[in-house]
């Protein structure tokens, strides 16, 4: 390689640069800098003031690229940061996309692994069922069932699948329902660069089917799946990982 590329990376919901420690050590000593920021609210980055959008996620990356990477850059997201990298990948008008205030350039590439994004009914359901945790928790505070609100409470949250939510801030609580709220497939065909996608089959946050409506929707991506594998693909299947990072950036030096 000509020069040191840059690889970003926007790690998921309640991860943090501790993330991406196995795709860093397979991809040691190679010409590849990986840089993985602490979204706000998580690792050692503290919280946003206000509850956060995913536009305020994009508006936040683009800054972050603006101000600490020269040059050309790859770009990788797991999970909300897959979210986050679709959405900044995207070619929309000038004006529409947070990116182009920033000066922000395109990626050269762009690695998906099991980003969110896809709304289905069970985004639905999940709302409603965040809405029932906080009537629960009134319930619970009622005289007479404040014995019951420790076990009351672990079971309400298993029910209704929100261990994210009952471990959040109010802040990130609602930041949480906001990212949720927004399907991305309308932005798929937008994104015009080089793009692989890496997927377990055996995900149960962002199922399988989710994988296939992506690759569909990107022009020309390359899907990679994983028998066997869950929502971990970017730490179980970090080296596969980066030897399909170094063979495109490698094409594209």
């Amino acid at each position: 390689m000509a020069m040191p590329l840059t690889l970003l990376c926007l790690h998921g919901w309640g991860g943090s640069q501790e993330s991406f420690d196995e795709l860093r050590r397979a991809l040691k000593g190679t010409d590849i800098v990986v840089l993985a920021p602490d979204f706000p609210g998580f690792g050692e980055a503290p919280e946003p003031r206000h509850p956060w959008t995913n536009e305020d996620y994009v508006t936040w990356v683009a800054k972050y690229i603006h101000e600490h990477i020269k040059g050309p850059y790859a770009l990788l997201g797991h999970s909300h940061g897959g979210r986050i990298a679709i959405k900044l990948s995207s070619t929309l008008p000038t004006g529409h996309l947070p990116r182009r205030q920033a000066g922000c350039p395109l990626p050269t590439h762009l690695f998906l692994c099991a980003p969110a994004g896809i709304r289905h009914p069970r985004h639905i359901k999940r709302i409603i069922g965040l809405t029932l945790a906080k009537t629960g928790k009134f319930f619970l505070s009622i005289p007479g069932f404040k014995y019951l609100q420790p076990l009351g409470k672990k079971i309400l949250y298993k029910l209704v699948r929100v261990h994210d939510y009952e471990k959040a801030s109010p802040v990130m609580r609602q930041t949480l329902i906001n990212i949720a709220r927004e399907d991305l497939r309308p932005l798929l065909s937008k994104v015009t660069i080089p793009t692989d996608i890496f997927w377990g089959r055996d995900d149960r946050m962002t199922p399988y089917i989710d994988a296939q409506i992506i690759h569909k929707g990107i022009k020309d991506s390359i899907l990679h799946t994983f028998p066997g594998i869950r929502h971990r693909v970017h730490r179980d299947k970090a080296k596969e990982i980066a030897e399909v990072i170094h063979d495109r950036i490698d094409q594209h030096a």
